[in-house]
């Protein structure tokens, strides 16, 4: 290739790179500049605040708890109506 030839592709990319460069531009649009509010959470502490008596019940069935039913009889497990 001759050197002129590498200076037209060499400007044919430029010139090629610039037109894309500004069509995106225009289709795209500018970069957002404008500010946004976010929503912050205050500083954690170690205090544990009571539960709301209103919601949790202190009489209430705790899940954590393994309950084991046992029937009557030879000490097997019976369903909710007592059948074994």
């Amino acid at each position: 290739m001759k050197k002129a030839d590498i200076a037209m592709i060499i400007l044919i990319a430029s010139v090629s790179v610039l037109v894309s460069y500004f069509v995106a531009r225009s289709i795209f649009g500018d970069v957002y500049s404008g500010t946004a509010k976010v929503k912050t959470i205050d500083k954690f502490d170690s205090t544990i605040d009571k539960p709301n008596p209103d919601i949790f019940n202190s009489n209430a069935i705790n899940p954590a708890v393994q309950v084991q039913i046992n029937g009557t009889g030879s000490g097997s497990a019976t369903t909710s109506s007592g059948t074994p």
